[in-house]
């Protein structure tokens, strides 16, 4: 499920932003607004459902 505060990925490879993780502000009937941040940007860019999957933080990368 996508809710305001969690973490996702952009899983739309068409997309500018494909494999890009964000935040997700907001979400409006089929789509969610995602923030990026990097470094000295931020960006909020919005998406369907549907080009997002949860990322899980609480996996460790070895």
């Amino acid at each position: 499920m996508i809710y305001p505060g969690i973490a996702v990925r952009i899983i739309n490879p068409a997309d500018t932003y494909y494999r890009f993780e964000g935040q997700v502000q907001r979400v409006t009937d089929d789509h969610a607004a995602v923030l990026f941040e990097g470094g000295n940007w931020d960006k909020l860019v919005s998406f369907r459902l549907t080009e997002l999957e949860v990322v899980d933080k609480s996996m460790s990368h070895s």
